[in-house]
């Protein structure tokens, strides 16, 4: 039999835990709480320019940097919340999600030589993405519970191979949100080194304690940082996979010259969607971060009624626990993947085990993650299940 899997670089990478945790919970009739998706679309306004697209055009191949309108949109979306000027034609690209922007990055800037300071814990894609492109990830640990930048840490992972700073923030799966302060200490070794930063900005519109800010808007890193953008995090349409990309135009067009040998385009009829969506009023961007920032509090209280240890959350839509204090009272693994696979069971709730999102797995190995971008009644229900194992 023909070997199916021959590229080394991809031997460790199997199905990603989000899609093995929602079919748990398909399974078993747990309420999902693990994969980071809303359970309710997002504006019907958004949504009915899209239908009307797909019945009347665009349908066909759009430009590759993507259709006109949305990058202007995306120009104006960085200039009116961030004061950055990018100009739509040179400096923004559509891509397929934010995952093929942060693809697309890595196989564009790197090469087998070549390493990649990254914050973890972090988003699975971040290593494969890194290792298709046949570069090294160089992790830095943020260590629970606050979750501090150790600069020691951050300068022992530099070397003479240091190409590029992925960076995250609110920061998936921890929700911090880098204090600039943090993000200053970032750009100054960026600029020292002469290092790319790419930043998955895709959590900025829902900031709960301190402020977004992107790492571009501070002195000399503009002409150095690629800035990522998502429509299926903002508007809550992840299954569109429209994302973006703003950068210096020589940065962009690297991008590009990656992007088109991987999706080539895509999107068409909902890229003018997406274009509506990044002009709504500023009371749609402030209603997203209030009513996440309740839902956060909401299961917050929940979980800790049920005897988990919660750690706080600044951002995104993902709470951690600690798992130790739970586990031992109710006989239950305490390592985060054992006891998610028994949490269904046990309380029928499904939740991710945040070890995944670790290189030194020993870091992450009693907490797991909750998403709370559900409904309330969905929150409620896993709320009430979980109260068994208070």
């Amino acid at each position: 039999m023909v070997e199916a899997l021959r590229n080394p670089r991809l031997h460790g990478f199997g199905t990603t835990v989000f899609a093995q945790m929602s079919a748990l919970a398909q399974k078993t009739g747990a309420v999902n709480l693990g994969q980071g998706f809303p359970d309710t679309d997002g504006p019907r306004e958004v949504a009915e320019v899209a239908a009307h697209a797909v019945l009347n055009g665009p349908n066909q191949y759009p430009p590759l940097p993507g259709q006109p309108g949305l990058r202007l949109a995306v120009a104006e979306h960085q200039e009116r919340f961030y004061g950055l000027t990018y100009d739509p034609d040179s400096e923004v690209l559509i891509t397929a999600g934010a995952t093929e922007a942060i693809a697309g990055a890595m196989f564009a800037l790197c090469d087998h030589e070549d390493e990649v300071i990254t914050f973890e814990p972090s988003y699975d894609s971040y290593s494969a993405s890194i290792a298709m492109a046949g570069a090294t990830k160089k992790p830095v640990l943020l260590a629970a519970p606050d979750y501090p930048l150790d600069m020691d840490a951050f300068r022992a992972a530099l070397s003479d191979k240091s190409r590029v700073i992925l960076l995250n923030t609110p920061h998936n799966p921890t929700g911090k949100v880098f204090t600039r302060a943090e993000l200053e200490q970032i750009a100054e070794v960026a600029i020292e080194r002469d290092l790319v930063v790419v930043s998955d900005d895709v959590y900025q519109h829902m900031v709960f304690d301190g402020e977004h800010i992107p790492i571009a808007s501070l002195p000399g890193m503009r002409e150095r940082t690629i800035s990522i953008g998502s429509a299926g995090k903002t508007f809550s349409f992840t299954g569109w996979k429209v994302g973006w990309l703003t950068a210096p135009a020589d940065l962009r067009n690297a991008v590009m010259t990656a992007k088109q040998f991987l999706t080539f385009v895509n999107a068409a009829p909902l890229q003018p969607a997406v274009e509506v969506g990044l002009r709504l009023g500023d009371e749609y961007f402030h209603g997203l971060r209030d009513e996440l920032l309740a839902k956060r509090d909401r299961l917050q209280r929940g979980l800790a009624a049920a005897g988990f240890d919660v750690l706080h959350t600044q951002g995104t839509y993902f709470l951690t626990c600690d798992i130790r204090g739970v586990a031992e009272r109710n006989n239950l693994p305490n390592t985060s993947i054992e006891f998610c696979l028994a949490l269904p069971e046990a309380a029928g709730v499904v939740a991710v085990p945040s070890e995944v999102f670790y290189s030194t797995k020993e870091a992450g190995r009693h907490l797991i993650r909750f998403a709370f971008c559900k409904r309330d009644d969905v929150l409620d229900e896993a709320i009430r299940r979980l109260s068994v194992l208070a």
